[in-house]
Formats: C-alpha cells, structure tokens, sequence
C-alpha cells in the first residue's frame, strides 16, 4: 500500500467505471455478470474513498447514451439498479454516505424514481462522504437542460440574461453546490471522457489506468492518488 500521509487528497475524485463487460467475457460469462460484480467493486470504493478522506465520490452509473444497448442488458441493468439501490442505503448508513443522484430521471420507471428519492431523503442528514450517481446522465443533455432553466427563468423575469456568469451557469447544473472534480479515473484503458462532466472537468486531472473496472482495489485508487500528487495544477496560469 502507498504512504498517503503527506500527499494531497483529492477532494473531489470522479470515475468512468469501464470495463465490466469485457471483464465478464474474459471469464466466458454473460455482460450482465460483469456489471454485477462491477457494483460490488462500486461498495468497496465507497468504503475506501470515504476511509481515505475524500468528501465527493462521482461514479458514471448509466449515460444517456447506454438506452442504445440490446433491451436485455438495459433490463438486466434495471434490474441491477433496483436491487442495488437497496443495498446502497445499507451502505450509506453504516459508512455515514450522502447519497445524490445527477441527471435527468425522468425516464426511468416510477419505481426506479421513487427509490432513487428514497436514497436521497434518508441520507440527507449523513456528514461523511458524499456519493454521487450519475444516472441517464449526459454532460451536453445536462448543459442543456440547465440553459432551458435558464432560458424560461429569464422569460419569467426570474434572471437577468446580462447577469449570467460562470458561476450563475453553474448553478443549474445537476452538481449545483458540489467542488468541481480534482481527479478523473477512467479504467480500462480507454481515453476518453463520454460525454461526462464536461462542464466540471475543464481543469480537472484525469488519470487512465489499464484495470478493468471490476478488479479496482485500493491499491488502484492510491496509484491514481499518488500520480495526483505529483502533477502541478496551474489552472492556466504560469507558476513563478
């Protein structure tokens, strides 16, 4: 394990989970198995992160793009999710987790929702980690939903369109009132950022590493903070 005593936690790490798939293909099972075992390595972060020190942990759960995949991985995952959310507010309260979930939930079955409020209501209180879930969520639908807001705020009187500012920008997307992240890890090798944060990653450090999702440990975690450690962020500006 690495020596994280004088380095920098990240207050804010973000995580495109990639992988699960071909995971459970190497091992000659069905997509669906990695996407379970995906999640238990989703349990296990949260409980590391939050020993760690990190206040906000932001996981890609389902993209506004993954509706294109076959209608039995988008039911399986469904599934999943209902089961899972189940279990998550178990976790929250023995880890002391504020759950919230980012994007538009509209679509999902009343059920899903109603769960997805549950999470949210009976962890408000918890002052540990917050847990963020980006579900049917797409940083360019999220932009877009945010400016619509924006747009009718401003026809109502609500907003001056000759105030809005960065900052007043941010306030209508979904992560309203949360750091923007400090790290990005994506696994599996892939770069690329999906469509993800692309608000709040402008000068975010993002880390790759080779690891398909369902095998990140801790150790992953501390090579990705440890690497965080060592670049200089300069947020545009030139250090003397």
């Amino acid at each position: 394990m690495a020596d994280l005593s004088n380095m920098t936690i990240p207050r804010h790490v973000a995580l495109i989970l990639d992988g699960n798939g071909r995971w459970a293909k190497k091992r000659g099972l069905p997509r669906t198995m990695g996407h379970k075992e995906g999640c238990k390595t989703v349990e296990k972060t949260v409980e590391i992160a939050a020993r760690m020190g990190i206040e906000y942990l932001t996981v890609y759960g389902f993209s506004t793009e993954n509706w294109k995949r076959s209608a039995e991985e988008v039911g399986a995952l469904m599934q999943l999710f209902r089961y899972y959310m189940v279990r998550l507010l178990k976790i929250a309260s023995a880890n002391n987790v504020r759950v919230k979930m980012i994007g538009d939930r509209r679509r999902f079955d009343q059920d899903i929702i109603d769960g997805i409020d549950r999470l949210e209501r009976e962890t408000k209180d918890n002052t540990g980690l917050t847990f963020v879930i980006a579900v049917n969520y797409g940083g360019r639908d999220e932009i877009t939903r945010a400016a619509a807001r924006m747009a009718q705020d401003c026809q109502e009187g609500k907003l001056d369109a000759s105030q809005i500012t960065e900052s007043v920008m941010a306030s209508y997307l979904d992560t309203a009132g949360m750091p923007d992240p400090d790290l990005l890890i994506r696994t599996s090798g892939e770069i690329r950022l999906s469509n993800y944060l692309l608000w709040q990653l402008a000068y975010t450090e993002i880390y790759v590493t080779d690891c398909l999702w369902p095998d990140f440990n801790q150790e992953e975690l501390e090579k990705a903070v440890v690497q965080y450690n060592s670049r200089e962020r300069r947020f545009g500006g030139v250090k003397a």
